[in-house]
């Protein structure tokens, strides 16, 4: 049975593939970059369903489970980019990120056991932290070609950067509206203005900010990226930054 101690057996095995198929993307070789990246993520999908099935409920519940899950969406997300775009530097950029998470969850291992406290056994409880995952990967990647437009001083990526918004956004939205109805059922409440359901506010005005900016092109591009910017921080807050703050102690979001 896989447990989290047999999680580096995987890990370092994809992480080696993603790093592989990044050389090759910067390389120009297309195909095999994908295949070696694609191979990265079948290995590192096999650990999160046979953990899931070892612990017998989704690894979700805990900050190191989710960092789980945005390891695995950052390096899909920065692969379905590569393979639409063809940006050379976007699988680099994508197993970094990967990388940084999947150290940490190396280096600060935590305990995993089976159970899980009443208020996640919800069906709300899978799709509302799939959806999260996935629109924090994708709006990540989205930060990477603000951050690279202005390193590189045009807003050409910026295309890009609204397909991958408009979509980061939409999971924002069903992410956060999955939330207050599980909320309500779980607490009788909506909306409490819990500390990360206020940062999960602010990154959702932010990310709406940039949209609508896009849309109306009433603004300067440098603009746009620095929202994009702004918004991958105010995710980082919500996800596991409201963590240290003192009003987030007693929160019903910290188990």
């Amino acid at each position: 049975m896989i447990s989290w101690p047999d999680f580096i057996y995987f890990a370092l095995p994809a992480l080696g593939l993603w790093i592989s198929g990044a050389v090759m993307a910067v390389r120009g070789r297309y195909r095999a970059a994908i295949v070696l990246t694609v191979s990265g993520i079948a290995v590192y999908s096999a650990f999160i369903i046979l953990f899931w099935a070892g612990l017998h409920r989704p690894p979700m519940r805990t900050i190191g489970e989710t960092r789980l899950w945005y390891s695995f969406f950052m390096t899909l997300s920065g692969a379905a980019v590569y393979a639409r775009w063809r940006y050379r530097w976007i699988l680099p950029f994508s197993a970094l990120l990967a990388a940084v998470f999947i150290m940490i969850n190396l280096l600060k291992p935590e305990i995993h056991d089976r159970t899980l406290m009443p208020a996640l056994q919800s069906g709300w409880f899978v799709p509302h932290v799939t959806v999260y995952m996935f629109s924090y990967s994708v709006i990540g990647c989205a930060a990477i070609m603000g951050l690279a437009s202005l390193v590189r001083g045009t807003d050409r990526y910026l295309d890009s950067a609204d397909s991958l918004m408009y979509v980061g956004t939409a999971f924002l939205t069903f992410g956060m509206l999955s939330g207050a109805l599980w909320a309500k059922s779980a607490w009788g409440l909506y909306w409490s203005w819990d500390p990360k359901e206020t940062w999960a506010a602010v990154t959702w005005l932010l990310c709406l900010m940039y949209v609508h900016l896009r849309l109306v092109r009433q603004s300067g591009w440098k603009l746009s990226c620095i929202l994009l910017i702004l918004a991958f921080i105010g995710l980082q807050m919500c996800w596991y930054g409201v963590n240290w703050l003192p009003s987030a102690q007693e929160s019903m979001h910290v188990y």
